[in-house]
């Protein structure tokens, strides 16, 4: 059916937009040893002569939210990412411009901080390792039965990144398997780490840990092995966090670690005739996959619930 064959309805059609929403890219730029990172969160909204689409599904004028995305990842090489707003004025300038049914595109960013991570000379550890800017969460579950106690410390929402000294390869395959093996990738991951103090530690007076110096301590250590280890996998980063943890603070007798993988893929820009040297990255939310371990001191028992 025509516009113009259209029966009159006793609508009108508002205001109206699409686009694609919350398109993750990373953009990691080399300078020799040193790595700069912008992490941004990108959604395109784009409105004009759109009327046809929603009357009558012609699609003539819809540029899809799948290209949208796809242009984002390709400005993200072709021009890089400095400002926020730079990137967005450069998205919206694109989108009006190259497509005359378009007369309005919103662009929304998103970008999140990455702090160097420091040793505790306050010099980087490395020139590719990174722990997201803002705070964990510190927590503390402590058990008393009148005359025992259990002291558990431990954080949460903890988010690192290694830009490079990242690889997974050799691993088992079957008919299912679609990872491609790589010998550089970002590894990055939120940390969740729970502490157990050894059994008889007194927990207040004389003798007590001096709690905020020794969760300081923990975590520096946590960070240290996060970002010193040459990673094969993400199993082994684990077991050198925990490693360090016990070997380096002798209080704590058992370390439990929940590292959920937040997967970076790179994207395929070779539809658009560019290269992608580990530049480019989606960063994925999900599904992702999830190592859990916890590491002893010789001679303790596990004590620290696996929930």
């Amino acid at each position: 059916m025509t516009a113009s064959a259209r029966p009159p309805r006793p609508t009108l059609l508002g205001q109206n937009q699409y686009g694609k929403a919350e398109t993750r890219v990373v953009r990691v730029v080399r300078d020799g040893d040193t790595h700069h990172i912008r992490d941004l969160n990108v959604s395109v909204a784009l409105s004009g002569a759109m009327d046809e689409v929603h009357l009558s599904g012609s699609n003539a004028n819809v540029l899809t939210t799948d290209t949208t995305k796809n242009t984002v990842y390709a400005f993200a090489q072709k021009y890089g990412v400095t400002a926020p707003e730079a990137f967005a004025a450069r998205l919206a300038r694109h989108f009006v411009s190259s497509q005359d049914a378009i007369g309005r595109a919103r662009i929304r960013v998103e970008e999140y901080a990455w702090d160097r991570i420091e040793g505790t000379d306050g010099a980087p550890v490395t020139g590719h390792s990174f722990v997201r800017g803002g705070r964990e969460t510190r927590t503390a579950e402590v058990v008393h039965d009148g005359s025992s106690w259990q002291v558990l410390a431990g954080l949460k929402d903890l988010v690192v990144l290694n830009s490079t000294d990242s690889e997974f390869w050799g691993f088992a395959k079957d008919p299912y398997t679609t990872l491609k093996e790589t010998t550089d990738r970002i590894l990055a991951t939120e940390v969740h780490a729970r502490w157990r103090f050894a059994d008889g530690l007194p927990v207040e007076g004389e003798g007590a840990p001096e709690w905020d110096a020794v969760y300081a301590e923990v975590r520096g250590h946590l960070l240290a092995a996060f970002a010193g280890t040459y990673s094969l996998s993400l199993q082994q980063t684990l077991f050198a966090m925990g490693s360090r943890v016990i070997e380096q603070v002798p209080g704590i007798d058992e370390v439990r670690l929940s590292l959920p993988n937040k997967h970076h893929f790179l994207v395929d820009l070779e539809p658009f005739g560019l290269k992608n040297d580990n530049e480019v990255y989606f960063a994925a939310d999900r599904p992702y996959g999830l190592i859990e371990g916890t590491v002893l001191r010789e001679g303790a028992t596990a004590a620290i619930p696996t929930d």
